[in-house]
């Protein structure tokens, strides 16, 4: 089922195309991060032909790690796979400090990064433009999130092509599930790579001319994950949407709160470790584990895995 590794945006000079996996993050019974499993994690994803690996974002509870475990899972991830496949995210409240994990990921070896905009408050345009200035200081090629669901603030297409323009931002993570913005970001700054930021939006921006995926489910189920994203991408509906109907089931957790603890339960599942997640995130609720457990033993049947 797993496509031939497709290396050709490992060398276009941008390397957040293709499918980057928002790694999950082993975490040991006693709650210590265990990078060894990490490792082996983030090159089974490679080997299962996913493109690269985008460790410290919100599926990797960057928000409750030490700055020394931080720092240490970057590393870890670029070790691993190399640095070209690794794009961290580097978000954190004060523009100083999201900088400062940039010019960490910089000197790992990576060649890009993640950043989500100021989020400690709901920042106006002037503070969003004022934070990616600061972090592409770095000098590494930066990939924006707009998570305004979560975060309050809203990269809309305008604010997006301004960013674009300054040349502080590559490429945008879109998850506010709006699939119409598609078109109006490629009109706005037809240069600005979109990627798919959300699993159950897949299918809809990769016909829209989505360039990636940054991608929650292929920690479970890497391979159907990657072949569903290279036949949406090249037009090939009569594959992809009986994938996308087969795996939305469990795509659709990406986008609710709950997400960690689905996405490592299904790891669980299918035989790679998941794990518990920290405080303040809790287990599953009966109800949401039977869900998820139905939703990925039917992936598992259809051989999916």
């Amino acid at each position: 089922m797993t496509d031939t590794i497709d290396t050709t945006d490992q060398t276009s000079g941008r390397p957040w195309r293709g499918v980057l996996v928002a790694t999950a993050l082993p975490l040991r019974d006693d709650l210590s991060v265990d990078h060894d499993a990490y490792a082996d994690h983030c090159a089974w994803l490679v080997a299962n032909g996913c493109d690269g690996v985008v460790p410290n974002g919100s599926l990797g509870e960057y928000q409750v790690l030490t700055p020394e475990e931080r720092a240490k899972v970057v590393e870890t991830a670029v070790a691993a796979i190399g640095g070209s496949r690794v794009m961290p995210g580097v978000a954190a409240y004060g523009s100083a400090e999201a900088r400062r994990w940039a010019e960490q990921a910089r000197d790992a070896g990576c060649a890009s990064v993640m950043l989500l905009p100021p989020n400690a408050y709901r920042a106006d345009e002037r503070s969003v433009l004022a934070h990616y200035a600061e972090v592409a200081k770095a000098g590494l090629p930066i990939v924006a999130y707009n998570n305004p669901i979560d975060t309050k603030v809203d990269l809309v297409p305008e604010l997006l092509a301004e960013l674009h323009g300054e040349g502080y931002i590559h490429g945008v993570k879109e998850f506010s599930g709006d699939v119409r913005r598609a078109y109006r970001i490629a009109e706005l700054a037809p240069d600005l790579d979109l990627l798919i930021g959300a699993d159950d939006v897949l299918l809809e921006l990769a016909v829209a001319g989505a360039k990636g995926w940054v991608a929650g489910y292929p920690n479970a189920l890497p391979a159907a994950s990657v072949e569903l994203y290279r036949a949406a991408v090249r037009g090939d509906l009569d594959t992809a949407l009986p994938l996308y109907r087969q795996l939305h089931p469990l795509l659709r957790w990406d986008s609710q709160v709950e997400f960690v603890q689905a996405i490592k339960l299904s790891m669980d599942i299918v035989g790679r470790y998941g794990g518990p997640v920290r405080p303040p995130r809790v287990p599953l609720r009966a109800d949401q584990e039977a869900a998820v457990r139905a939703a990925t033993e039917k992936a598992v049947a259809a051989g999916l895995v």
